[in-house]
This record gives structure tokens, C-alpha cells and sequence, in this order.
């Protein structure tokens, strides 16, 4: 006898509601073995794969990419025993929460789930995740979904470009291949007719960039934020990283400023390690930390992330490169784990490779400063008393006040902007 079970939006051990349907990695009638990747989801932090703890063949898939779902409804239902004799199927069972352990990388935990309830009226009481036993198709929220043909979502997929930013050019407001193409390639997007004949498009918000708004509004009217600024000659640290090319050991590392600066704010952390703290409002106490979980802003198709390196004051200046690079490629590709992005101590945003002199970043939830990189400009410096051409950059760095006093500020970004201006001075540190 066939036995049908149904595989619920699971909990990604982000305390989460709910998530969007990217893309499904099977269809009915394909065979799965266990823990085989069979969707993949945006939550409000990133693009995660599930996979599924049952071997069976895929009866029903109940949701459509791009629809809005909520932790504990079924999204996909399968037959366990493919090889049943009986006509008659068997009931569709529950998944019980032991059977959900075998989830890879994800904690399988009971979810109680707040519905929004609606202007006016009464709040709607809590919904348990187990799964009602016949599941309806969740329609997408905000009433929008990206028009697009599988093969042209596949494309979208590959070259990390968010459907839901697009707005299509063919007839419907379909997206084309072109489209996609043009998106990746950060070209300017064609006007496009989509709504009653108005040139604008509505994007529903959601995912990645619904959590950032969040995060940085709750940020700048929670803490305390001051900017100080500091521009500095960094011809030193570009002449040293033209030998670092040149060496053996850097062979293949891709060294960029971003790396010194990295290092920079790892060796003058130890030194003020209030700008490595922490405002503790429920317990009314600033916890400092002695280690730094450094966070790189990095803009992705899906909108701003900050993935983390651990531990990154323990790596030399070659390790914190390797990582760099393998961060922001994982970054690029759409593939940062929630678990990635999480307990950060202090962030650095580099506006300096969009060619932005400087900026007043908003620090991170959960941290007390973040600094920010310019571009390097060749400009007018005055070197003993003679005006030359140097390699010139301004930092910015945003401080929690409730933390961090001015004095404080100052002298961290005093020590980063020495280690930048000279490298050499790290041998002080």
C-alpha cells in the first residue's frame, strides 16, 4: 500500500516564519533518496537548500516559485512506498518530529507560528506546525510573481540575479533571457509598460532586503550613532601590496585593500576593545568580546548581506585574504548560510569600489561600530614640506555612543589609519 507524506517548510534554526519558493530541484513522479536537495528558499537572510529526510517518488509539489509560505505548511508531498500493491492509497501522514532529524545542517524543532492579523480585526491564534491533512496552494504574497519560463529561471539562478527586481520586456511583462542577461550584466534595465499602461513596477518586499530595512532602522533609533572621518596617504600600503604580488608566498592570494584594512581593524581592536563591545539592553551590561567575528558588506543581487570571518584576529594577513576571497564569492553566488551572518562583532563596508569617496554607515544590530572604506584617489599631498601626487583614502567609522566614547573612536580610527598609512607599524602592535 502506497503511504504519502507530506515535507513541511521547516524551521532553518533562524526562529523564522516564513519563506519565499525560489526554485524546486525535482518535479512528481522523480525518485529522492534521502537527504537529496529538493528546493531551495529565500528567507529574510538568505538563500538556503532543504533537503529532504525521505527516499520515495515526489507525488505533488504544492507551491509555486515565487509564492510566500509559512513555516509548517506542506510544500511537497511524496510516497514512501513507491512499490505498494494496494489501489487503495494509504492516509497521508504527519511527519512526526523525530522523522525530521535527518535534515542536514538544520535543527528540526516545534514552531508556533503569529499570523498578522489584519487592521480591525482580532488577532489569529497561533497555528501549530504540524500539517493539516490536505494542504490548499498558498497564494504569493503581495500578488506578485516574476514572470518568467524555466529555462530563463535557470538562467537567473546561475547568474545570481533576482527575478522579483525585474521588470519583463515581452509581452506581459514576461522576462526574457535578455533580461537576465542585461540584469547581470549591470546594464541599465529597459522601461517597461507593466501596470495599466504606468512605466513603474511594484516589487514586493521581501527576503533579504525586508530584514535589512528592518535591521537598520531598528539600529539607527536604537544606538547612538557618531561618525568621524580620517583620510590618510596610503601610498606605503599600495607599494607593499605590489610586493606582496611579487612574492612566493602571496602567489595566487588575491591581496586587496580590504584585506590591510581587515587586518588593520583586527590589530587595533585588542588595543580599544570597547569598539569590539557590545550594548546588552535586557541585561543592562556591555559585554566585551576577546575575539573578533569581522563582517564584510557585500552587495548581492538579492541586496545587502554581511557575511562573517571567525575568529579573524587569529588569521595572518595571507589567511584573512584566502577568506576574503571565499567569502565574497560565496556571497556572490547567492549561497551565504543564515548561520554565516550571525554574531558578528564589528563590520567593514568598502563604498570605495563604486568609486564613493566616503560615506556615514549604520552600524549592524548586535555590534557598536562599523568602519567604512572610500575609493583610493590619486590627490595632492603635501610629503615634507613639497606637494606630490600620493595614493590617498578616507575612512569613516560609526560608533554606538552608549559604548564607545569619542576618545575611544578616536583612537581606533587613529591606529587603523596608521596601520594603513604604514604597514610597517604593525610591527609595533
Amino acid at each position: 500500500m502506497p503511504t504519502f507524506k507530506q515535507f513541511p517548510l521547516a524551521d532553518t534554526a533562524e526562529g523564522l516564519t516564513e519563506a519565499d519558493i525560489l526554485n524546486w530541484h525535482v518535479k512528481p513522479g522523480d525518485t529522492v533518496t534521502v537527504n537529496q536537495i529538493v528546493v531551495e528558499i529565500e528567507t529574510a537572510k538568505a538563500a538556503v537548500e532543504l533537503p529532504i529526510p525521505w527516499a520515495g517518488v515526489v507525488t505533488e509539489l504544492h507551491v509555486e516559485p515565487g509564492q510566500t509560505v509559512e513555516v509548517g505548511t506542506p510544500i511537497l508531498t511524496i510516497d514512501v512506498d513507491p512499490g505498494g500493491s494496494s489501489a487503495t492509497p494509504a492516509p497521508v501522514e504527519e511527519p512526526a518530529e523525530e522523522e525530521m532529524k535527518p535534515l542536514v545542517g538544520y535543527g528540526s524543532k516545534t514552531v508556533v507560528t503569529q499570523r498578522r492579523a489584519r487592521k480591525g480585526s482580532e488577532p489569529a491564534p497561533a497555528a501549530a506546525v504540524a500539517a493539516p491533512p490536505a494542504p490548499a496552494p498558498v497564494a504569493p504574497r503581495g500578488g506578485y510573481v516574476p514572470l518568467a519560463k524555466p529555462p530563463v529561471r535557470k538562467l537567473a539562478k546561475d547568474l545570481g540575479v533576482d527575478l522579483h527586481t525585474l521588470a519583463g520586456t515581452a509581452d506581459g511583462g514576461v522576462i526574457t533571457r535578455e533580461d537576465v542577461e542585461r540584469a547581470a550584466s549591470g546594464s541599465p534595465v529597459v522601461p517597461s509598460v507593466v501596470q495599466n499602461g504606468s512605466r513603474e513596477r511594484r516589487v514586493p518586499i521581501k527576503g533579504v532586503r525586508k530584514m535589512t530595512a528592518a535591521a537598520m532602522v531598528q539600529s539607527a533609533y536604537t544606538a547612538p550613532h557618531v561618525t568621524e572621518f580620517l583620510t590618510i596617504d596610503v601610498t606605503p600600503m599600495m607599494e607593499f601590496r605590489e610586493k606582496l604580488k611579487k612574492s612566493r608566498e602571496f602567489a595566487g592570494v588575491k591581496v586587496t585593500p580590504l584585506t590591510f584594512a581587515a587586518k588593520a581593524v583586527c590589530l587595533a581592536a585588542k588595543r580599544t576593545p570597547d569598539i569590539n563591545a557590545v550594548w546588552d539592553e535586557q541585561a543592562q551590561e556591555i559585554v566585551y568580546k576577546d575575539y573578533v567575528h569581522l563582517g564584510i558588506a557585500a552587495a548581492t543581487p538579492r541586496g545587502l548581506i554581511v557575511p562573517k570571518v571567525r575568529d579573524a584576529d587569529s588569521l595572518s594577513l595571507k589567511e584573512l585574504a584566502q577568506a576574503l576571497t571565499a567569502l565574497t564569492d560565496v556571497a556572490r553566488e547567492g549561497k551565504t548560510s543564515p548561520a554565516d551572518m550571525a554574531n558578528g562583532t564589528i563590520t567593514i563596508t568598502n563604498v570605495g569600489v563604486f568609486g564613493v569617496d566616503t560615506g556615514t554607515p549604520i552600524i549592524n544590530p548586535g555590534e557598536s561600530a562599523i568602519l567604512c572604506l572610500g575609493a583610493i584617489k590619486d590627490q595632492p599631498w603635501v610629503v615634507d614640506g613639497e606637494i606630490k601626487v600620493r595614493k590617498v583614502l578616507q575612512l569613516s567609522l560609526s560608533f554606538d555612543h552608549r559604548v564607545v566614547d569619542g576618545q575611544q573612536g578616536s583612537e581606533f580610527l587613529a591606529d587603523v589609519g596608521a596601520l594603513l598609512a604604514d604597514p610597517a607599524m604593525a610591527m609595533t602592535y
